[in-house]
C-alpha cells in the first residue's frame, strides 16, 4: 500500500512540475491540509484504483485523509522518476547512463530536504549501509532504462504533465503523465515509467487502465486519440505497449462514470466496505479496518439513508 508524491499531487490538482522540489512542495501543501475531510471532487487513476481495490481504503485516503508512512519502494520510485525527468535537461549527447547515475545522490538530497519525514526511512541505519544499498538499487533501475530506450534520440514534448478535463457528465478527471512524445507527423505517445516488474500477460489489461485513463483525458482535451500507450518496467526490463482506438476509450469512460456513481453513493450514505485481498497485509490502515478488528474513525460527512439495490462496491473489472 504505497502512496507516492505523484498520487498526492494528482489529487491536489498540481500544475505541471519541472523537478522533485516542486513535486515535494505540492506534497507539503497537501499534507498541511491532510486532516480536513472533504467529499471527492475529481478522479485520478490512483484513486480509481484504490476504490476498485477496496472502497474503505479509498475513504481513508480521500475523505479521512489518514496519514501513511513513507515506504522505501514508493520513495525510490519518486527518486527514479525525478532522475529520468531531469536527465532531459541535458543536451542529447550528454544523456548517458553514467550521467544519469550521477544524478541520483543529488536528487535524493533535494527530495529529502523538501520532505523531512523521509528521514525516518533510514533512521535505524546509523552506518548508512541500508541507505547505500537503496541508492544503489535506484541507480540500477536508472541504468536499466538505457537498455529499453535511448534518451539521446528522444525530445519529449512534455514531462510530468498535469492534465485535467471535465466530462459532459460533470466528472473531473486528472492525472500526471510521466512523458508525452509527439512525432513530426503529430502522433502522440504517452509513456509511464514503473520501477516494479511487468505483470503477467493475464494481468496486462489491469496495468493498462492507468494509461487508458490518461489517453481518455488527452482525447477529450485535444480531440486526438494517442497513437501509442507505453509502460516502461524498469524492475524487469520490459516494455508494454498498446495502441488505443476510440472504442477503447469510450469503454473506459463508461467504466469511470459507473465507478464515480458508486463513489458518490458511498459518499452520501457513508457505506464504505472493506474488500479483503492479499494486499491487505501491506495496508497502513489495519488498525482502523473491521477486517482486522479495527474501527474506522467517525464518518465526517453528512449521510443519508442508503437506497436498495445500490451498486456493489469495489467489484469493477478491467472492462
Amino acid at each position: 500500500m504505497e502512496t507516492s508524491i505523484e498520487d498526492v499531487a494528482e489529487d491536489a490538482g498540481a500544475p505541471a512540475r519541472p523537478a522533485v522540489p516542486a513535486a515535494a512542495a505540492e506534497h507539503t501543501d497537501a499534507a498541511a491540509q491532510a486532516r480536513v475531510p472533504t467529499a471527492p471532487a475529481s478522479l485520478s487513476p490512483s484513486r480509481a484504483g484504490d476504490f476498485m481495490q477496496c472502497p474503505l481504503l479509498y475513504r481513508f485516503r480521500v475523505i479521512d485523509r489518514l496519514p501513511e508512512k513513507p515506504s522505501e519502494a514508493a520513495t525510490r520510485g519518486t527518486l527514479v522518476h525525478a532522475v529520468l525527468e531531469r536527465l532531459f535537461d541535458a543536451p542529447a549527447v550528454e544523456r548517458t547512463a553514467p550521467r544519469a547515475r550521477s544524478l541520483v545522490p543529488g536528487q535524493w538530497d533535494r527530495l529529502r530536504e523538501s520532505r523531512p519525514e523521509l528521514g525516518e526511512l533510514f533512521a535505524d541505519d546509523p552506518e548508512g549501509e541500508r541507505l547505500a544499498q537503496w541508492l544503489s538499487e535506484a541507480e540500477r533501475l536508472v541504468e536499466r532504462w538505457f537498455t529499453l530506450e535511448d534518451p539521446s534520440r528522444l525530445e519529449p514534448a512534455e514531462r510530468e504533465l498535469f492534465v485535467e478535463t471535465e466530462l459532459d457528465s460533470g466528472l473531473r478527471l486528472r492525472g500526471i503523465i510521466d512523458r508525452v512524445d509527439v512525432a513530426p507527423t503529430g502522433e502522440v505517445r504517452i509513456v509511464d515509467y514503473k520501477t516494479g516488474k511487468a505483470p503477467r500477460p493475464q494481468y496486462a489489461e489491469g496495468a493498462l487502465f492507468q494509461m487508458k485513463f490518461y489517453a481518455l483525458v488527452v482525447w477529450r482535451l485535444k480531440k486526438v486519440v494517442p497513437r501509442r500507450l507505453q509502460l516502461v518496467y524498469l524492475g524487469s526490463g520490459d516494455v508494454l505497449t498498446y495502441d488505443p482506438v476510440p472504442a477503447d476509450l469510450e469503454r473506459v469512460e463508461r467504466k469511470l462514470l459507473a465507478l464515480w456513481e458508486a463513489i458518490r453513493l458511498a459518499t452520501e450514505t457513508g457505506d464504505w466496505r472493506p474488500r479483503p485481498t492479499k494486499l491487505c497485509g501491506w495496508c497502513d490502515h489495519q488498525a482502523h479496518c473491521p477486517e482486522f478488528g479495527g474501527t474506522p474513525p467517525p464518518y465526517p460527512l453528512p449521510v443519508r439513508a442508503a437506497e436498495s439495490g445500490g451498486t456493489e462496491q469495489g467489484r469493477m473489472g478491467p472492462d
